[in-house]
């Protein structure tokens, strides 16, 4: 039992009423308009329902007249089984309002304690009531608009009532959680291909990077390939050099060896001439005694012999003395003529002309040697200044050498080329083409792929945690559904069995029946039911009559009875567009239902005549002068 009474004030028709509700049937019944419904629908509207608010504006609900109404409803809270349904209050009656203003202000009460909406249905949800499911409470044409629900709408509605919502959240929340885990993988995999993009993009910076390290790497080799050969070319030059100073050195010395030798052959020849020039002047001295022995003995002779000449012409008496003189003269002429023949002129002229050609000779030798000497000395001062030279450049080449090496070895260790330097630096101008091209690339690009690289990877990672987030997802949605399938098929199959029981009793025959069971968006419940042997065909507004479509949904709803949770639950007039017979098997179908539960059935009908019974709460309901007032009938 839920409700024990509801109090309504200035509600309606009614200006003050209390209407006492018992476990089982309660059947509230009374002319039209009476104000039947208007109980039920005060039911509703203190339970929050939104149906009535849809349906028309709360102030609208307030009596003629009256600027507020007040609807209460005292709720059981009497243990059972030891405990309180609601153990929050520990009384055994709560009492919940909902006043309505005529200026559109409306509020809930709980105790005489202002609340909220919010808290009125977690308190509803506590006690395992659902006012907006219309198979807990159902109002006037609520039957037809049953019907022509769509079957996912019915099943939602079952779901509800019997409590297995958590099962289809389940699936529902299961799917969402699949939806998010593929948008997330999708998000994820355009992330993925968005980095993998970038990743590409910045690899192939990184490798022009790595290109321009392993040029400038190069550059630096040749750099130092062309310091090494520098300090080659210029230590190849130095031995050049130095051979060349040998060579002078050994020149000079042979120069010098040489003009030694001249010296002394000058100096012996010298000597030779001057013993010559001795031997000619001797010689000479000689040949002019010679010839002025020579030339008196020819002056005597030509002297003597004109004497005697003269002596022959003479013809004097001194011929005595005459020929004396003449034998004398002859005599002299003959001695010098014999000492002139002794002379040998020609001797000392060969002997003098042989000294003067040696002298000669050996003055040109020795003239030949002092230009000899000249030119060895000029050779000399040549070779002198060149060994100057070349030691010069020996020495500049040698500090040349010491700052290039240095240079050289701030480079890098020594290096063999048998490369030119022309060569390395024809290189290293084509490597400063390419370093050219690539003077763009900072070392930024590495930290950006290192970086693009990491997350690349932890995109793929997260991609592959999301591929199998998403088996597990899809898993877990398969799992639940095969619960929710399972649970729900058990559960129609037992209704089933109650509703073709059911319909056996009113000479009819039908089935409930779950469709696209494989996919719970469109799965439905989906009602048969067949008339006076004819064969069952889907309940809709259009097949079966108004009678038969109130009976073959009653019929559904007593087949659920026992598995809704709610312990209350209503119906307003239900059986107008009955028959007789289909009402009275209705009724005690009902009651049969209902009998030894907790549950409370409300049941709104124009005539009480189907429940005369003494198990059936009998509220009667009159209007009498536009007030409608309550008559309990025990």
């Amino acid at each position: 039992m839920l409700i024990q009474e509801v109090i309504l004030e200035n509600f309606m028709s009614y200006e003050y009423a209390r209407v006492p509700l018992k476990p089982g049937v309660n059947v509230i019944c009374g002319p039209n308009g009476a104000g039947k419904s208007s109980i039920l629908l005060a039911i509703s509207v203190a339970l929050g329902q939104s149906y009535t608010e849809r349906s028309r504006r709360l102030s609208d609900l307030i009596r003629w007249g009256r600027d507020h109404a007040r609807v209460t409803l005292i709720l059981d809270n009497t243990r059972r089984g030891g405990r309180r349904p609601v153990p929050k209050f520990n009384k055994d009656q709560i009492f919940l309002t909902r006043v309505l203003r005529k200026d559109g202000k409306y509020w809930f009460e709980l105790d005489n304690k202002a609340v909220g909406k919010q808290d009125v249905e977690r308190l509803l949800s506590r006690l395992g009531v659902d006012p907006n499911n219309m198979l807990i409470i159902m109002h006037q044409n609520m039957v037809e608009q049953f019907i022509v629900l769509s079957p996912q709408e019915k099943l939602r509605m079952v779901e509800a009532a019997v409590g297995l919502e958590s099962y289809r959240e389940n699936v529902l929340q299961a799917r969402r959680k699949l939806v998010q885990m593929l948008s997330q993988e999708d998000s994820i995999g355009k992330l993925l291909e968005s980095a993998e993009q970038t990743l590409n993009y910045w690899r192939e910076q990184y490798d022009r990077l790595q290109e321009k390290r392993q040029l400038l790497n190069k550059r630096r080799f040749l750099e130092r390939e062309l310091a090494w050969a520098e300090v080659s070319r210029k230590e190849l030059f130095i031995s050049e050099l130095e051979a060349k100073r040998r060579g002078e050195l050994a020149l000079l010395e042979q120069i010098e060896m040489e003009f030694k030798d001249a010296s002394e052959m000058l100096k012996s020849s010298q000597e030779q001439l001057e013993r010559l020039r001795e031997e000619w002047r001797n010689t000479l001295n000689e040949r002019i005694n010679i010839e002025r022995e020579r030339a008196a003995s020819q002056a005597i002779i030509h002297l003597c012999g004109q004497l005697l000449r003269e002596i022959s012409l003479e013809n004097n008496p001194a011929a005595g003395l005459s020929l004396l003189k003449a034998d004398s003269l002859k005599e002299l002429m003959e001695n010098h003529e014999q000492r002139l023949s002794k002379l040998e002129v020609e001797g000392i002229k060969a002997k003098t002309s042989m000294l003067e050609e040696s002298m000669e000779k050996m003055g040109n030798r020795i003239l030949d040697a002092r230009i000899n000497m000249a030119l060895l000395n000029y050779r000399s001062a040549n070779v002198k200044e060149s060994l100057r030279e070349v030691e010069r450049e020996l020495r500049e080449a040698k500090a040349q050498l010491d700052s290039l090496i240095k240079r050289a070895e701030s480079a890098g260790p020594r290096i063999a080329t048998a490369r030119s330097a022309g060569e390395i630096l024809e290189e290293i101008r084509v490597t400063d083409g390419h370093l050219a091209a690539l003077a763009n690339v900072s070392d930024d690009v590495e930290r950006m792929y290192e970086s693009y690289s990491r997350l690349y990877l932890e995109l793929k990672g997260k991609a592959q945690l999301a591929a199998e987030n998403r088996e597990k997802a899809l898993e877990e949605v398969k799992t639940r559904m095969q619960s929710w399938r399972n649970v729900m098929q058990s559960l129609l199959d037992r209704v089933n069995i109650a509703y073709q029981k059911i319909l056996a009793q009113l000479q009819a025959a039908g089935e409930v029946r779950l469709v696209n069971a494989h996919d719970i968006e469109a799965a439905g419940l989906e009602i048969l039911v067949g008339f006076k042997g004819g064969t069952p065909v889907t309940l809709n507004a259009y097949t079966q009559s108004g009678g038969e479509r109130t009976t073959a949904t009653m019929s559904f709803l007593l087949a659920l009875q026992q598995h809704v949770r709610s312990p209350l639950r209503a119906v307003d007039e239900y059986d107008v567009h009955m028959d007789p017979k289909n009402r009275e098997l209705i009724a005690q179908t009902l009651i049969s239902a209902i009998k030894d539960t907790d549950v409370q059935y409300v049941v709104i009908t124009p005539s009480q005549i189907t429940f005369a019974k003494d198990d059936v709460n009998v509220i009667t309901v009159q209007n009498v002068e536009g007030k409608s007032i309550i008559r309990e009938v025990a």
